[in-house]
């Protein structure tokens, strides 16, 4: 094989490679398409949020369950003594009630690992600087 096949077959499969990480971390893009269409009618997110049926979401990665001061969470909430990880995040996003009995959030959940990791995606826009 001459070097411009092995080149050409080099960047075809780190590209993929790349791609795949990518696709694992999701698309901040279709995230925001989904938090408007599954949690915006009860999340806020970005500029101006404020708390509506649920908590505003900015900087929640890494914040303590149920402590901003301008929502009024359940006691099953407050007392979960969660911190929020992109892991611990994608857990309630699937099924809110496994992760804190006891939740007010009414919410069926997201099976679909690929919707989960963009609405994470679009979430951690939002991070706490």
């Amino acid at each position: 094989m001459n070097k411009a096949v092995v080149m050409t077959l080099m960047l075809g499969l780190g590209a993929g490679f790349f791609a795949e990480q990518a696709s694992a971390q999701g698309d901040a893009e279709a995230g925001g398409k989904l938090f408007k269409r599954l949690c915006g009618g009860c999340h806020q997110i970005g500029e101006g949020a404020r708390p509506f049926f649920g908590p505003q979401l900015n900087g929640i990665i890494g914040r303590t369950a149920g402590s901003t001061t301008d929502y009024q969470y359940s006691d099953a909430m407050k007392s979960s003594g969660i911190v929020w990880t992109r892991e611990k995040l994608a857990a309630y996003i699937e099924d809110p009630k496994a992760v804190v009995s006891g939740t007010r959030m009414i919410f069926w959940g997201v099976s679909d690992q690929e919707k989960i990791d963009d609405l994470l995606a679009y979430i951690e826009t939002f991070s706490a600087p």
